[in-house]
């Protein structure tokens, strides 16, 4: 990928031009744009002149057919019938401005559209100042800068490279435009890893689409991955994306590999579900963590109270504040009822925020005991572009195969003991992640995509293998629900209980909860079902004799408490070893003093 990092900084250094002209925060309005620009103007120079000899043979036809023709010529989805060419474009400096116009009104309409969500025509004017010749030294700039050698995926590499720099300048969240390129293939890989069909069918379709899908590098990774696994095979994608730059850069991307760029959608998914009545074969998201849904609260209650379990958000609604389990929603309600799998990555809030019968409990309730939840797998921190926290790969399935029904499996792919065992000598190498050779924003540590022994490979055999470990712990569904309880104890007056109706008063001050799980672990270690009455007579009576339930307050809950399932305890280090470690310190600090002296 050395060629990509090449490419980016070499554009990144056109941004210098515009330092004076521009705040540095809107830089990106015309580095992006020029970038695709030029990137369109090097994949159809090869077939440039030949769409332009045969222009005079399909002026008479309609713009579809028209259209059909030259894309043919060209080798793409679109074309670009004009005269012009960034070289010759560069040849005219006095008409730089009227002839970048006219060069891109001379795409065909798909590719036309992306260059008008960034609204470029604005910027050619702003920069067309003949004090400063900005417009043609930018052009120029580009001119000079080669794109033809670049595949797919660099150019992708690059533009979230350019993207993540800009939003950096103007304190945005870069790591809401993309995800690490290894998160990407480790996902695919466990999405794919049991689907013989699609590995071995010769001219099979399948679809994929990603609600939230950025400048598309979910798609990307996805469609690469399936053409690695089976030529033959074909992944049609989909995806929808509210960032105007983003979903214009995504676009390109599908305009150029020859994919239908219609099938990505611009608009708020949860307001505008741009691909309301398709059903897909797999789904892949990195929703932006803790987004705030407030601005489409008024749509999506309206659907969850119209609608109910036949919309969207018929199991709940989470807090304004984190709209994560809302794009989950929105991703089952497009399974397909013959089998559908959907990766998605959350922060660690979606596993348990919310107390008992809380929309986020709610949510996790039903798709639990639908038997929907497959896996989950707890990742290295610093591993994204704009946050250190831990993050967790969700895998939802109405397809489980038969020994996974009825239970979750959880993998803790964080890697924090390996790095133990590897300062300590005991281990050659971390099995999770390895240090980047320089941080990206907040991601100081990747994922290795190469073998079985460690990263991404090792960690998809955890989970294929679907065997208990220290890093594996697979367990019953009923695991993760518990009763939410209310004790109450009687109220006492000159120590005798006041009652009224002939039954105590409950004492306000000493009511009490308690977390009841539905499961119990008996005398030999095995997970066994208990009741509310049982735990109550084993664990409250002892202690509060008087107390009992108020049933009528009893509330289910659901939640995934991670850190605790694979918690080791570690004793406490002895007074000895803290105070030689103490006096080691105060000699190493009396050395340094003496030697400054």
């Amino acid at each position: 990928m050395k060629n990509f990092k090449e490419k980016a900084d070499l554009i990144w250094r056109v941004a210098d031009l515009l330092r004076g002209d521009y705040k540095q925060s809107d830089y990106g309005k015309v580095i992006l744009p020029m970038t695709v620009l030029r990137r369109l103007d090097c994949v159809l120079e090869p077939t440039k002149q030949k769409v332009l000899d045969y222009l005079p043979q399909v002026e008479k036809l309609g713009e579809i057919a028209k259209d059909l023709a030259l894309n043919q010529l060209a080798g793409f989805n679109f074309h670009n019938r004009s005269q012009f060419n960034f070289d010759k474009l560069v040849a005219d400096p006095d008409n730089i401005a009227i002839n970048l116009k006219n060069f891109i009104n001379g795409f065909s309409a798909s590719a036309r559209e992306i260059i008008e969500y960034f609204s470029f025509d604005y910027q050619i004017d702003r920069m067309d100042d003949p004090k400063t010749d900005l417009l043609y030294r930018v052009v120029k700039a580009f001119q000079e800068i080669d794109l033809t050698d670049m595949e797919s995926m660099e150019m992708g590499y690059t533009f979230e490279e350019l993207i993540r720099k800009f939003s950096e300048q103007s304190n945005e969240t870069a790591g809401e435009h993309f995800t690490p390129r290894e998160v990407i293939r480790l996902m695919v890989n466990i999405l794919f890893i049991k689907d013989e069909e699609i590995l071995t069918t010769e001219g099979i379709i399948k679809t994929l689409y990603d609600p939230a899908c950025g400048t598309g590098g979910m798609l990307s990774v996805a469609e690469q991955y399936l053409k690695e696994l089976n030529p033959k095979a074909e992944l049609k994608v989909f995806g929808q994306e509210s960032n105007r730059e983003s979903y214009a850069i995504c676009k390109s991307d599908m305009l150029i590999k020859g994919q239908d760029p219609s099938n990505i959608k611009f608009g708020n998914t949860f307001t505008v579900d741009g691909l309301e009545d398709e059903k897909f074969d797999y789904m892949l998201s990195n929703p932006p963590f803790g987004v705030d849904w407030k601005k489409a609260e008024k749509t999506i209650k309206a659907e969850a109270n119209s609608r109910g379990m036949s919309g969207r958000f018929g199991a709940g609604l989470p807090r304004i504040n984190d709209g994560s389990l809302l794009f989950l929603q929105h991703m089952i309600s497009k399974m397909k009822p013959d089998g559908t799998r959907i990766g998605i990555v959350f922060n660690g809030s979606p596993l348990f925020t919310g107390a008992a019968e809380s929309g986020e409990s709610n949510i996790r309730r039903w798709i639990i005991e639908n038997d929907w939840l497959e896996a989950i797998i707890a990742l290295p921190d610093q591993l994204f572009y704009n946050t250190g926290i831990g993050t967790y790969i969700w895998i939802i399935t109405n397809e489980k195969s038969a020994e996974r029904k009825g239970k979750i499996q959880l993998i803790n792919a964080t890697g924090a003991k390996d790095e133990e065992l590897v300062k300590e000598g005991k281990l050659e190498f971390n099995r999770f992640w390895e240090k980047m050779d320089r941080s990206l924003g907040n991601k100081r540590k990747k994922i290795a995509e190469n073998g079985n022994e460690k990263g991404i490979g090792f960690i998809t055999q955890l989970y294929g293998n679907f065997e208990e470990n220290e890093f594996c712990k697979i367990l019953p569904n009923e695991f993760f629900g518990y009763w939410r309880i209310t004790v109450e104890q009687p109220l006492k007056e000159d120590g005798k209980v006041v009652k009224t109706k002939g039954k105590p008063k409950p004492d306000t001050a000493l009511r009490d909860y308690e977390n009841i799980p539905f499961l119990v672990k008996n005398n030999d270690g095995k997970l066994v079902p208990q009741t509310i009455e049982e735990y109550f007579k084993r664990e409250v009576t002892p202690h509060l004799p008087e107390a009992w339930i108020d049933h009528s307050k009893t509330k289910v809950g659901y939640e995934i408490n991670f850190t605790k399932y694979f918690y080791e305890f570690k004793p406490l280090r002895s007074l000895a070893e803290i105070r030689a470690d103490i006096l080691a310190l105060e000699q190493k600090t009396s050395e340094t003093q003496i030697f400054n002296d």
